[in-house]
């Protein structure tokens, strides 16, 4: 084991308090977060316009290394693409439920409202949950994209 002490990262220009206080007076650096699109806290750039995010988006989709994610900017895609997934086994499954229930009460009464009662239930119940299920992966996947460029923006700014 090495014994070598790790380089202390440079201290920020002002103390996180008086940041706080300068920020809540309108002062400071003007990043405001209600403005922020992706409210992760990190700002966007300045000045970009649709054009460059169309060519940034296109550079990163393309980019071998992977330096660049394009999971953030695709997320909002993935949830609705999910949730009309969802949708769509949800109507399969419950009019496939209540067709089937109903064709079985004429020859196993029992049977049928069973089916029925089932569908009524469990099919709403499981396309909630995979509504829950899918919002909590595209959640943990942009965090941990957040968290991934977080990172590398801290260790740009304490090469410094």
């Amino acid at each position: 084991m090495s014994s070598a002490i790790p380089p202390v990262p440079p201290l920020p220009a002002q103390p996180a308090a008086q940041a706080a206080r300068e920020s809540a007076r309108g002062e400071g650096d003007g990043y405001d977060p209600a403005t922020d699109p992706d409210d992760t806290g990190v700002p966007s750039p300045a000045g970009s316009d649709a054009a460059a995010i169309g060519r940034g988006f296109l550079r990163a989709l393309f980019d071998v290394s992977f330096r660049t994610f394009i999971t953030r900017r695709l997320a909002s895609v993935f949830y609705i693409v999910g949730l009309i997934v969802i949708a769509i086994g949800f109507l399969v499954y419950f009019i496939g439920g209540i067709v089937r229930g109903a064709s079985a009460l004429g020859y196993n009464p029992g049977a049928g409202v069973s089916l029925i009662v089932a569908t009524l239930v469990l099919v709403p119940l499981f396309s909630f949950l995979a509504v829950i299920v899918l919002r909590f992966l595209i959640e943990a996947v942009v965090a941990l994209i957040a968290i991934a460029e977080n990172t590398e923006r801290t260790a740009e700014n304490t090469r410094r």
